[in-house]
């Protein structure tokens, strides 16, 4: 399903990197209090409520109907309140915004959706995309949230130092003079924290997932079922090393890794993107509409050359600035996450390549995230009035017109650099850059300069918790079942693999031998199994697969 386009290109353009969710820019935090903030959040015993937290754990939740012209009606919305820093639960507070479809009949209680990013707006993507779970409210109300720094929930924001971050990263410039880029990178993470104010000192999963655990004891659950996609199994990883005994049906669908440094990440991520491009041209030039021909290897090759001609020689967008090769790497790379949309990119490029039409690829630029994302309609606030208005003591629910444009892209730089330990200094990245090209570049000649640069935007933030690393594994909690999907271009299936068997015995796979990314929304057969388990507790053996969709849609062996 297409996720809708941002209306500020500037904002826009080359923000994000997929669902992947690589690192982008550091916070700019001072060294010693961020990492003292991420440290005592991972290293805490959780399962004890400890002193200050019995308010937060017997709070419940008041619904009532969303406001907003795109809301469905029958969408409730609702909060939670939670410690701005855990290790101080009688300090600030900040609200977590949420929202509930109610189950049709006798509700056996909640399930949590977390759709990915991270960085995304669960409240607006259920608003969305919300058909794809009504099944679920069978037996359940399905609920999700703007996870902290997230949407209505405390946003963060770089304010201008956005555009700087791209500008800083854009084309060759890191790459030929990586010390200066690496300044910019600096300078504009202070900036990052000015405009985001407390709540980035305190953002990342670790404390997404014990924000979780509020959330689980204010809608009256014995237990957190919950369904996450992509990053959202990170987070469901947490939540389930942090708090083993209270796991009820979970399901990971797009398994994250838990141990690969940035690097690799992105390294992974530029084969599975190539990949998925291979695919979709042994596709395309079946057609005999495609625009590259029909001879698939002719193909790759002019795909190489028009990035390499728009990095050269730009087009106007249809806003007005210029589309670049790695405008239109970005916009690939989006439409790979789903063939439902190869057509509609088939359709895209032949504008381009007809006309000089961009509006397709434009089309297709969105949050990087599973399910597709409403930007807000207003541009972020210029001035860092909004980090003292969440700076202040209890701060509550912020007003969707309010949201800054550029929160999406800032959250997922925030809480992924907040997920990883790795701070290489500026000398080792200098060193190392050149060898790092030539390994991108050879795993994707198409998307492997886009993802580098990427992996460079961390640089300048305090190092971040190695909670996960270390120890989000050997889990003793009820069955997870973990989907991983054979042609996923930004989670492989190895990873599903490698997590389940660092999870241990309570892993269960389920092999979906498909394409695209995440299975719940593609595949018949994975839809079912996992409302089959998420409903009546039916879990498939561990190995069992789904096959390629079939004109019956069962796709299962």
């Amino acid at each position: 399903m297409q996720a809708k386009q941002e209306t500020r290109p500037s904002v826009r353009r080359r923000a994000v990197t997929g669902a992947l969710g690589l690192a982008l820019l550091g916070a700019g935090l001072p060294a010693a209090d961020a990492a003292t903030a991420v440290t005592t959040a991972a290293t805490r015993d959780t399962r004890d409520p400890g002193p200050g937290m019995a308010r937060f754990y017997d709070q419940k939740v008041k619904w009532s109907a969303c406001e907003g012209m795109d809301m469905p009606k029958d969408l409730q919305c609702g909060k939670v309140t939670v410690p701005l820093d855990y290790a101080r639960p009688k300090g600030r507070t900040l609200d977590v915004a949420l929202a509930r479809y109610r189950a049709t009949g006798d509700s056996r209680g909640s399930v949590l959706l977390n759709f990915g990013g991270p960085g995304g707006s669960g409240i607006n993507e259920l608003a969305v995309g919300g058909k794809e779970f009504m099944h679920l409210t069978n037996g359940y109300d399905v609920v999700t949230f703007d996870p902290r720094g997230v949407g209505r929930s405390s946003p963060v924001s770089c304010g201008p130092a956005t555009l700087k971050i791209m500008e800083a990263t854009d084309a060759d410039g890191g790459m030929n003079d990586p010390a200066d880029v690496l300044k910019r990178l600096r300078d504009a993470a202070a900036e990052c924290a000015k405009y985001s104010g407390p709540v980035l000192a305190h953002i990342g999963t670790v404390d997404a997932a014990r924000d979780m655990e509020v959330m689980r004891r204010a809608l009256g659950d014995d237990r957190l079922n919950y369904l996450g996609f992509s990053y959202g199994t990170r987070l469901g990883a947490v939540y389930a090393a942090r708090f083993p005994d209270k796991v009820g049906r979970m399901v990971l669908d797009g398994v994250d890794t838990l141990t690969e440094p940035l690097t690799e990440q992105g390294l992974a991520g530029a084969r599975g993107q190539q990949t998925a491009l291979e695919n979709f041209l042994d596709w395309c030039v079946e057609d005999v509409a495609c625009p590259f021909g029909q001879d698939a290897r002719n193909a790759r090759e002019q795909v190489e050359r028009l990035v390499a001609s728009l990095d050269s020689d730009p087009v106007p967008s249809a806003f007005g600035e210029p589309f670049t090769g790695q405008d239109m790497v970005g916009a690939i790379g989006q439409a790979l996450y789903s063939r439902e949309l190869w057509p509609s990119l088939e359709r895209a490029l032949a504008q381009l390549l007809d006309d000089g039409d961009t509006r397709g690829l434009e089309g297709f630029s969105s949050g990087g995230v599973t399910f597709p994302v409403r930007a807000p309609g207003r541009a972020p606030v210029s001035e860092p009035d909004r980090a003292q208005v969440r700076g202040d003591r209890g701060a509550g629910l912020t007003d969707e017109e309010d949201v800054p444009m550029d929160n999406l892209p800032a959250a997922l730089m925030a809480i992924n650099c907040a997920d990883d330990p790795d701070r290489p200094t500026a000398a080792q990245v200098t060193a190392s850059l050149g060898r790092l090209r030539a390994r991108y570049e050879e795993a994707s000649p198409v998307f492997g300069r886009y993802r580098l640069t990427q992996v460079l935007m961390c640089y300048g933030r305090p190092k971040g918790t190695d909670y996960i690393r270390d120890d989000v594994k050997d889990l003793d909690t009820a069955k997870l079942l973990l989907v991983g999907t054979r042609g996923d271009p930004a989670t492989p299936y190895r990873w599903t693999v490698e997590t389940a068997d660092r999870l241990g015995p309570s892993a269960v796979v389920l092999d979906n031998r498909g394409e695209g990314h995440t299975g719940y929304a593609s595949s018949e057969c994975v839809h079912r199994k996992v409302d089959d388990f998420l409903l009546y507790g039916s879990l498939p053996p561990d190995g069992s697969s789904c096959g390629p969709e079939s004109a019956t849609g069962t796709g299962s062996d």
